[in-house]
């Protein structure tokens, strides 16, 4: 199965059918919530996203999402149009419009707008930005831990494209996905540069060794919230937890392994390369500790 039948599953819920989506101030029912071919986020990948989860009438950790959603757009050196206060607004609209109060999830998108001519070069977006939010009733349904296969597809150096930034241009991603779904897995591990385990195509990666929790340096990895948050979490309860270096051979011998996301929060991963993790199944007492401990975090 692919990433999406898997980390990101959720139940089937039939009022998504009849959501509205907001685009660009206008609240449209998703078979009129279009954007233009000419669009730069279409055409090109030219844009900067978020994702971010309503639990009981909250937005959690909206302040994070807003802070790395602001400094992504300055990174790419584009104007969002609005300010934090006016996308806040923008998210609440979207979310009284379809009546959510819990269990939802939010898709916010901006890109560098709509182009005079079908190239490249950003001076040619001259009609825009374009902002899309997409919000759908959404509980993970998770049925088993996850498969990873390791891909040959890294997490490259900033230089190239930044993998902390949160852009449209997901095609590395996307290849390393379909490079493990062709292996019989739901998701891609990749390695950084330097041959270290790094993250996955989705998602961000620990380990458990001994009641340890090992994540990689975060160097080359998304900069994730929930990640963070669980780096947090293990500092202030005593459970030991290092962004360090580590290798295929540390992690196939860990005994719990797991992702963090905005969607999942913290989902298990049971085989690496089809070597079992610990138990391969859930119910970890690490894993679990932590998950506990997010769920207090939130409903805090």
């Amino acid at each position: 199965m692919t990433e999406e039948l898997i980390t990101h599953q959720a139940e089937e819920d039939a009022r998504n059918d009849s959501i509205l989506i907001w685009v660009d101030g206008r609240l449209l029912p998703r078979a009129e919530a279009v954007v233009s071919v000419y669009d730069a986020g279409f055409m090109l990948g030219d844009g900067v996203w978020e994702g971010l989860r309503l639990y009981d009438g909250r937005w959690a950790f909206l302040e994070d999402h807003l802070d790395r959603l602001f400094e992504a757009a300055k990174a790419i050196d584009l104007d969002i149009g609005r300010d934090r206060a006016g996308v806040v607004a923008a998210l609440r609209e979207t979310q009284a419009a379809n009546g959510m109060v819990t269990d939802a999830h939010a898709r916010l998108m901006v890109t560098r707008g709509v182009k005079t001519r079908p190239f490249q070069h950003p001076g040619l977006s001259q009609r825009g930005p374009t902002m899309v939010i997409i919000m759908e009733h959404s509980r993970p349904q998770i049925p088993r831990p996850v498969r990873l296969a390791t891909v040959p597809h890294l997490r490259g150096l900033p230089m190239t494209q930044d993998p902390k930034l949160n852009s449209h241009s997901k095609l590395n991603c996307i290849l390393a996905c379909i490079a493990a779904e062709k292996a019989g897995a739901d998701e891609a591990l990749m390695l950084d540069v330097h041959g270290f385990v790094n993250t996955t195509n989705a998602c961000n990666f620990f380990i458990v060794r001994k009641g340890e929790v090992w994540t990689s340096t975060g160097d080359y990895c998304m900069n994730g919230i929930t990640r963070a948050k669980v780096i947090d979490i293990c500092r202030a309860n005593g459970i030991p937890v290092f962004e360090r270096n580590f290798s295929l051979v540390e992690t196939y011998g860990a005994d719990e392994a797991f992702l963090t996301g905005t969607f999942g929060a913290q989902t298990p991963v049971g085989e690496i390369d089809g070597r079992v993790i610990g138990s391969g199944q859930n119910g970890r007492p690490v894993t679990e500790r932590i998950r506990a401990l997010y769920k207090a975090l939130v409903a805090a």
